[in-house]
């Protein structure tokens, strides 16, 4: 085969490399899979899932569910100290809104924690919006949940100048259920007339009614929206990002020194990076010492930027692929990212796109990451490196507009194959990662209702009806329609675009990869789990 090959070649001026030899007879030989009864399955789109246009967010009021409670009838004033990163703070206003529905509560605009996460020089305003105003729409913000919830920016001054004592301040378990707070939290509301809940951030369960799950997203994907100013940035940088390529994926790497350092893991940069992630480390005094070895077995060290190509490319992603990479300091900087950017050159990050116009952001972290919220968003493809809150906050959004396709790297499996990549060839290694990742790939099918958490997998989506005549038999639409990998195991492929080019090439010899001859049925062979 490969001297015929090479005889084509003569006349052609072109020798196909194995891999897109390959990718071809896939892509010749897929079929659809309609049923699962025995049918082969449709090879995957890398850059969208064919069934997310069977699915929708569905959050709307139930006629059951009561109008919000007015302020001068309500129970009192609940203020919210959401705490840490963006992400984490938007979790906490979030539950704060169904918090003060279960309490029948008038919710005051939560406060932003800056101080112990951001550390930005900013002045907080006491028992009234703080910097919340500077990154979500406020107005927006009350008047979408006014029939949910009665929002207020601050207390009255009436009310505080009534008060014997000051706001009663306290702290809940994580994770509690709503009859804590009833148990609880009100008693002390109805006393005190104003309680303040301080690090509120995974405060409420994650299993609610359903009507109080629709509220959450209502919050979360209609009534949160950043400020003008954020959102217009945000957009531009869409914009210039559409303008260079019709696809692009955009990569959460979490590669900052103070992550690495808590992970506890070791990324090959010998004795210095030890000290270095050491010497961070002893700022969380109550951190287990860990074994490195041991957590990468686990799957909970993230990727190195390399490695987080290689999946990529594995997958089948072109070197041509456009990448929005975001990302606060990586740890090693452009040393450690080189790898990355020679496996995807066009390679640009929001400093790179718009320098002037991203000055006035600079002093204020919580507002840059909100620019990166916004082009990950709007990205055909996000993937995450962790999984920490932009990673499940966003998995969360993009299952909700649709299950956009969302890579989470299967950290446990992938690990030992980055281990070994060096022995096998690079067909096989791309299709190991590709097996490892099934599952891992934003598929409507990948976790059962009422699993996971509810930010990262929420419930609140529907299956669209169907059409006249689109099944006469009535037979269940996810099973007729999806390979569901819990009801039975199923041959899949996934087939990528055209992978023969010289980086990729690079690639297969870096790997010490021998010609190697395809079987005649060697594409039917399933990929092992």
């Amino acid at each position: 085969m490969l001297f015929g090959l090479g005889l084509i070649s003569l006349f052609t001026g072109h020798v196909a490399s194995d891999l897109e030899w390959y990718s071809q007879r896939l892509v010749k030989r897929s079929f659809f899979y309609s049923r699962l009864e025995g049918r082969r399955r449709e090879g995957i789109d890398i850059w969208k899932s064919k069934y997310s246009n069977l699915f929708y967010g569905c959050s709307e009021r139930g006629r059951n569910f009561p109008s919000a409670i007015r302020e001068r009838a309500s129970n009192g004033y609940l203020l919210i100290a959401a705490s840490g990163g963006l992400n984490q703070q938007r979790t906490g206003i979030t539950d704060a809104v169904v918090v003060a529905r279960i309490l029948n509560a008038t919710l005051v605009v939560p406060e932003l924690d800056h101080r112990s996460y951001w550390k930005d020089d900013r002045q907080i305003c006491r028992f009234a919006c703080s910097d919340f105003v500077n990154i979500f729409d406020i107005d927006r913000f009350i008047s979408y949940l006014a029939k949910d919830v009665t929002i207020v920016k601050r207390v009255p001054d009436k009310v505080m100048r009534s008060m014997e004592k000051p706001p009663y301040t306290m702290r809940v378990p994580r994770k509690s259920p709503p009859e804590y707070y009833l148990d609880q939290v009100l008693p002390i509301l109805l006393r005190r007339r104003v309680v303040q809940l301080t690090k509120f951030d995974y405060r409420l369960a994650s299993n609610l009614d359903e009507e109080l799950q629709k509220l959450r997203c209502r919050v979360n994907y209609h009534g949160l929206r950043f400020t003008k100013p954020i959102q217009e940035i945000g957009e531009r940088l869409v914009t210039k990002m559409r303008k260079m390529a019709k696809h692009y994926i955009a990569v959460h790497l979490r590669f900052e020194p103070d992550m690495l350092a808590f992970s506890g893991c070791y990324f090959g940069g010998g004795e210095k990076e030890r000290f270095e992630l050491r010497e961070i480390r002893k700022r969380w005094a109550t951190l287990p010492d860990l074994s490195p070895d041991g957590e990468r077995e686990r799957g909970k060290c993230p990727l190195t930027p390399h490695e987080v190509g290689l999946m990529l490319r594995a997958l089948g992603f072109a070197n041509n692929t456009y990448l929005y990479v975001a990302s606060g300091e990586i740890y090693g900087g452009e040393e450690t990212l080189r790898p990355l950017r020679e496996l995807f050159p066009n390679f640009y990050t929001k400093e790179m796109l718009a320098v002037e116009d991203l000055k006035p952001f600079l002093p204020f972290s919580s507002r840059l990451a909100a620019i990166d919220y916004i082009v990950c968003d709007e990205s055909d493809v996000f993937v995450t490196n962790n999984n920490g809150n932009m990673a499940k906050i966003l998995a969360g959004r993009r299952r909700y507009a649709g299950h956009k396709r969302t890579i989470r790297p299967n950290a446990k499996k992938l690990s030992a194959l980055f281990m070994a990549r060096d022995q096998m060839d690079w067909d096989t290694f791309s299709k190991k990662v590709k097996a490892s990742q099934r599952g891992f790939m934003g598929e409507p099918d990948e976790v059962r209702p009422g699993r996971g958490d509810f930010h990262e997998y929420p419930s609140c989506i529907c299956e669209r009806p169907f059409t006249d005549g689109e099944n006469s038999k009535g037979e269940d639409r996810l099973s007729a329609r999806i390979p569901v990998n819990l009801k039975e195991k199923v041959q899949s492929k996934y087939v990528g675009e055209n992978q023969g080019d010289e980086s990729l090439q690079r690639l297969k010899r870096s790997m010490g990869e021998e010609p190697i001859s395809l079987r005649e049925n060697e594409e039917d062979e399933i990929f092992p789990d």
